[in-house]
């Protein structure tokens, strides 16, 4: 399908709800393409997604009401409100950095305001994408490797993409728990005497007066990856390979985008120079016969993996947003939504 052909579609009947929704109506800043024809790894069967912002409300902003966001299943679109859209965006969400990146032809509606917002999208990059970016490429990992049969996987490679998704989860712990020393939890792999493993993963803690409730969720959320890994489920083997290799081709634009947001400072939603490279992975170059992948996919993997974080120790982003200018930008947006005064209301 052609951008203008899915054009002519959203300005279709099956998406006049962007048009009579009260949420949205009159209200969306801009609309635009997501998933893989944002990607430009799109196939014939590809789905069209559709992603959006659209203002809250005068009661949304000043009453009781709230707003966060529309999901319209039927025609795979969601239009977040404004105030949620923000806070995804101060995580460095790649699920919604990326709305702010599009080819140019491929948003269907900007506003002045969404052109405001997407020309200073620079606003939103930090260092946060690190571990947010490096979160969702982990669990693509994840679940391509627990697809996998176990035995077709060398166990240590195991452990150590087990380690490093436990890692990305403790780089958010300072956001979600006391803060403690760095260096108090410390994993590593080591020689196992379980007979059912080779290496296994191991953590050194030292903790002094904290909160035992705090203690038992942070555990809970690295026990939990190790389940995931554990996890393995009956599969439609044709299915299950577009699916994985679905997942591999994800896993390899998360790390393309995220460096370019660490060594470029920029958003690059659609992947031209990559989207040779992506469409092979899609199409199964690096899958065995046996559902397993070759050598050479994981080694690309380990590489996009030491160039991150070479980039993060290198990188000009500073490690949080700027939310003085963000929370100025809001304040003049929410202003203008709730119509309060001309001052307040002007773009700056």
């Amino acid at each position: 399908m052609t951008i203008e052909q899915i054009k002519e579609m959203v300005d279709g009947e099956q998406y006049d709800f962007l048009r009579t929704n009260p949420h949205l109506s009159g209200k969306i800043i801009f609309l635009t393409l997501g998933g893989s024809y944002a990607y430009g790894t799109n196939v014939e069967t590809s789905d069209v997604d559709v992603r959006g912002c659209a203002l809250n409300s005068r009661s949304d902003i000043l009453g009781l009401s709230s707003f966060d966001q529309v999901v319209h299943t039927e025609t795979d679109t969601t239009v977040y409100s404004f105030n949620k859209l923000v806070s995804l965006l101060l995580n460095c969400n790649p699920n919604t950095i990326e709305m702010l990146g599009c080819r140019p032809d491929h948003y269907f509606y900007v506003s002045e305001i969404g052109r405001h917002m997407i020309d200073n999208r620079h606003l939103f990059l930090s260092q946060r994408a690190v571990s947010s970016f490096g979160g969702y490429a982990n669990q693509q990992l994840r679940r391509l490797e627990n697809a996998i049969a176990r035995d077709a996987l060398p166990q240590e490679r195991r452990e150590e993409h087990i380690k490093q998704s436990m890692e990305n989860s403790m780089a958010a712990f300072e956001r979600k728990y006391t803060a403690f020393p760095e260096g108090s939890i410390r994993l590593y792999t080591g020689e196992s005497d379980k007979p059912e493993l080779d290496r296994e993963v191991f953590a050194d803690i030292s903790l002094t007066r904290f909160p035992a409730r705090e203690f038992h969720s942070m555990i809970n959320d690295m026990t939990n990856i190790i389940g995931c890994y554990e996890k393995l489920n009956g599969r439609n083997r044709k299915k299950d390979e577009d699916h994985l290799n679905k997942h591999a081709m994800h896993l390899i634009r998360l790390y393309l985008m995220c460096l370019d947001i660490l060594e470029k400072e920029e958003i690059c939603t659609y992947r031209a120079e990559d989207r040779d490279m992506l469409l092979d992975i899609r199409h199964g170059k690096y899958q065995r016969d046996d559902g397993t992948y070759r050598d050479e996919f994981f080694q690309m993997v380990d590489e996009y993996e030491k160039r991150l974080n070479y980039a993060k120790q290198n990188t000009s982003l500073q490690k949080q947003p700027d939310y003085r200018a963000v929370e100025e930008f809001v304040m003049d947006v929410n202003s203008i939504a709730a119509g309060i005064g001309v001052e307040r209301g002007e773009l700056q």
